[in-house]
């Protein structure tokens, strides 16, 4: 009993010795403006295409929750082993390029500086931010991971209940209120009609009737050059961070069943209300949440590597 409290306490100990090595400011000296080239990059992307937003999330969201965050997702399959963009949770995921193009600037500037992890924390603050969310100070210093492996990719997916759906961010010592909030990030993005055909096929009462019409119209409009089509999950400020999503799954008009049971159960929904009645309120706890979430299992000090390429692990140390 002795050893397993001290054991308890050691960790207790060790894990917040770990973060501290994360700090805001990480590369002030080693790589001055490596911040502000990151948002440069995010900055241009976003003058053309305003979806990359929701594309960074759920790159950092899906990076994250797999190994922690290490920037395992970035790395490419090759003829030898797969990686987890192979993982079926993961084909569409997208935004790699920026992140190529924020890393090959980085790399100009201060060579074996900056890791790939932080990057895709840098550029999903600054392209929230960039997109009316709130602007928060990020801790930087992680290191990638040297693993990428496909079978460890179990996320947690859209049919899943509020309570089903927590035993996965619980795992990752995230409260409910943390999970509310980070699924505030479908204030911005889209889902294929595949992820919510059920809800539309037949009467479902937790739907609004006019959302439903709108969505098998959509979804209707399927051909052999897109087979699968897309509506966003947002009805009202799509391509806004806001508290919008909120208000409208207050309203049955949530797409996937995932987000609408965020409105009904109990266990989610005071949270919910909250949001949709104080978007300061939902400001604050996202920074706060995004920030926790960027602290999951991350590698520090001596651990993983910094890449050169983000797609690919260093030579010397390719396992």
């Amino acid at each position: 009993m002795m050893r397993l409290k001290v054991t308890f306490v050691l960790f207790l100990w060790i894990l917040p010795l770990a973060l501290a090595n994360l700090r805001v400011g990480f590369y002030r000296r080693s790589c001055p403006n490596a911040e502000s080239i990151v948002r440069a990059a995010v900055r241009r992307r976003l003058t053309r295409d305003k979806s990359i937003t929701a594309a960074l999330l759920r790159m950092h969201f899906h990076d994250c929750f797999v190994r922690g965050c290490d920037a395992s997702i970035l790395i490419d399959s090759n003829r030898k082993s797969s990686s987890e963009k192979d993982a079926g949770p993961n084909l569409t995921v997208r935004g790699f390029e920026l992140i190529d193009e924020a890393k090959k600037a980085l790399e100009a500037t201060c060579p074996s500086k900056v890791s790939c992890a932080d990057i895709i924390t840098l550029a999903t603050r600054d392209a929230v931010f960039l997109s009316g969310g709130p602007f928060y100070f990020v801790p930087t210093g992680r290191r990638d991971g040297l693993v990428s492996d496909p079978d460890e990719v179990n996320l947690p997916g859209p049919t899943l209940t509020v309570s089903e759906a927590f035993q996965a961010f619980r795992a990752k010592n995230m409260s409910m209120d943390d999970m509310v909030t980070l699924l505030g990030a479908h204030t911005v993005g889209v889902a294929h009609c595949s992820f919510f055909l059920d809800r539309i096929t037949r009467p479902d009462p937790t739907m609004d009737r006019g959302l439903a019409a709108k969505l098998r119209s959509i979804c209707g409009a399927a051909s052999g050059s897109n087979p699968d089509p897309t509506a966003f999950l947002d009805q009202a400020t799509p391509f806004a961070v806001d508290n919008q999503f909120f208000k409208q799954i207050g309203l049955k008009r949530g797409v996937m069943k995932i987000d609408q049971e965020l409105a009904n159960d109990p266990l989610s929904r005071r949270i919910v209300s909250g949001f949709a009645a104080n978007a300061t309120l939902f400001r604050t706890r996202f920074a706060q949440a995004m920030v926790k979430m960027g602290n999951i299992q991350v590698l520090v000090g001596n651990a993983g590597e910094i890449r050169k390429n983000c797609r690919v692990f260093n030579p010397r140390r390719r396992i």
